[in-house]
């Protein structure tokens, strides 16, 4: 993938010079797993766009307790909201797999927002959208029980990431502590709960490797709450 895959949403938005300008300062980086990308506190300098592989971000809450806000997939972008907010970093980023990134300098995105109002409505489309989403999740995971939590990551890992080629086993393989991170529960409770799941065969697991077996049931405990 080359810079112009990375930015397809917004090359559309783009005439030739705009997009010469884009292409000339993007950069493409490489991550390992666990690889920190960006870390709390830092100063907003580029926005990000995933080309491959995953990426997971999180905040530290209090006591040091870390808790996922979002997972990245290839073609999102993410890293500019702090920079248009005028803020350092609230979350850190890391590569949860190998992962490509393309970053451009957030200067550059600037310059071509303030000369173009298209692009300039497509970030206040995308960031309404991505708090449109934030708050469906800040009450879900505010007012769920631990079942419904987990329940729900499962299925949001499952619809973001998709399935392997067996069509059941989810494309994406988190630690149990990245779980309950991404879920509001401790890991214990997490290992419990995905036992239960487990035995009620709802589920089944091979180390960190997760295949839904009764996908149906699995959301109607998630809807329940």
């Amino acid at each position: 993938m080359d810079a112009s895959t990375g930015w397809a949403r917004m090359w559309r938005l783009l005439n030739e010079e705009e997009r010469s300008i884009l292409r000339a300062n993007s950069i493409i980086a490489h991550y390992k797993r666990n690889q920190i990308i960006y870390s709390e506190g830092d100063e907003p300098k580029e926005m990000m766009c995933l080309l491959k592989g995953k990426v997971k971000i999180a905040k530290e809450g209090v006591g040091g307790r870390s808790q996922i806000i979002r997972m990245i997939r290839p073609i999102q972008y993410f890293a500019y909201r702090a920079y248009f907010a005028k803020e350092r970093y609230l979350t850190s980023a890391t590569a949860c797999d190998l992962s490509t990134v393309c970053a451009i300098p957030m200067t550059i995105v600037d310059m071509l927002i303030h000369a173009n109002s298209r692009l300039a409505m497509f970030f206040i489309r995308q960031l309404s959208a991505d708090l449109g989403i934030a708050d469906e999740r800040t009450v879900n995971l505010t007012q769920k029980h631990i079942r419904g939590r987990l329940a729900e990551s499962l299925l949001f890992l499952k619809d973001s990431y998709g399935l392997e080629e067996d069509g059941a086993t989810i494309s994406i393989y988190l630690s149990r502590e990245d779980l309950a991170n991404l879920s509001n529960m401790t890991s214990s409770n997490a290992i419990r709960t995905l036992s239960s799941f487990a035995s009620e065969r709802i589920i089944a697991m091979d180390g960190r490797k997760i295949k839904l077996i009764d996908e149906e049931q699995l959301r109607k405990i998630s809807r329940m709450g």
